[in-house]
């Protein structure tokens, strides 16, 4: 008996949603998923019962979110445009849009999790349908779905992680000698760095990622405004070369306790032994470590993760909402 098809209507085309879209066609005869609509402000749109390809032919841009919405006729809407900080729009009112059509929604835009989680949780619960967003983090490395499927009954009661590659790269490429700015530049070559990449080195990316994770496993209910933030901005190769004589190195740190006063949240640029677990991981790769109350502190690593690894998280939400 043949499985029935899951249609998908993605809302952005960038990167990572060309890589999810090969991935789903690679992946086509065990997990039936089409795309039926793809919807960019760049490029236009793209309908097509039938299935939109990897390599679409985009027609004029829809008019509204709502009139794509409505042409794709999709089961789940994939939302995976550009990350604003600031506000984390037009990406909510995207994912507002498909649930108010009863639509399963995945994004692995971190922007409505860091302002909206509560609100778009609860709406997604009184649509009845599921909204998904392990990608939003650690570029698919299993954190949410951790703590959903594997931490039954603990308490999250803070985190520690160093989940910004562009700082990474930038700190790396002083102590190898060069300049601040050749490290922005071999970020951007990479494509790891935000579209404007002063979010990454003043410390609005991690601030981002710092509030999500906040908001799902704390239920912080905060915003990035909210994270005490402190970027890499002012650091120098003199500086950087100093701490290195000293065996010592510097990481863009998020850290999140619980305590009496309720929960506290910041982003800074910390000096740490080279041998500390948050130095331990370079480039691109990522380290995040979850304190609970029942299992104690345990982690999750990211080993120079790409889109595909994006993409892949992305997939295996996909997977999970129609398994229901």
């Amino acid at each position: 008996m043949s499985k029935a098809v899951t249609r998908l209507a993605l809302i952005g085309y960038g990167n990572v949603a060309r890589a999810l879209a090969r991935l789903l066609r690679r992946q086509h005869a065990k997990f039936p998923f089409r795309i039926t609509g793809i919807h960019t402000a760049r490029h236009g749109t793209a309908v097509a019962a039938r299935g939109v390809p990897v390599d679409p032919v985009f027609g004029p841009a829809a008019a509204s979110i709502d009139e794509f919405l409505d042409a794709a006729q999709a089961d789940i809407a994939v939302e995976l445009t550009t990350l604003n900080p600031a506000t984390g729009e037009p990406a909510i009112s995207h994912i507002r849009a498909a649930l108010a059509r009863r639509m399963h929604v995945v994004t692995a835009n971190k922007g409505p999790i860091a302002h909206a989680y509560a609100d778009l949780r609860d709406m997604a619960a009184r649509q009845g349908v599921e909204f998904r967003f392990e990608s939003t983090v650690m570029d698919g490395a299993p954190v949410f779905n951790l703590v959903r499927y594997n931490l039954p009954g603990a308490t999250v009661l803070g985190f520690t992680g160093a989940l910004n590659s562009t700082s990474k790269l930038v700190i790396e490429t002083m102590e190898r000698g060069g300049s601040f700015e050749d490290g922005l530049a071999l970020a951007r070559s990479l494509g790891v760095t935000e579209a404007d990449a002063s979010f990454d080195v003043e410390g609005w990316d991690s601030a981002a990622k710092t509030a999500a994770l906040a908001n799902v496993l704390m239920d912080a209910r905060t915003t990035p405004q909210a994270v005490s933030t402190r970027g890499i901005a002012r650091l120098t190769p003199e500086r950087i070369a100093e701490l290195g004589r000293a065996g010592k190195t510097v990481r863009l740190i998020s850290r999140a306790r619980r305590g009496a006063g309720g929960i506290t949240l910041r982003v800074r640029a910390e000096v740490l032994e080279k041998t500390d677990v948050l130095a331990s991981v370079g480039g691109t790769s990522n380290v995040l470590l979850l304190h609970t109350d029942l299992m104690g502190t345990i982690g999750t690593v990211s080993i120079s993760p790409g889109v595909e690894q994006t993409a892949y998280g992305v997939f295996g939400d996909l997977v999970d909402v129609t398994r229901g």
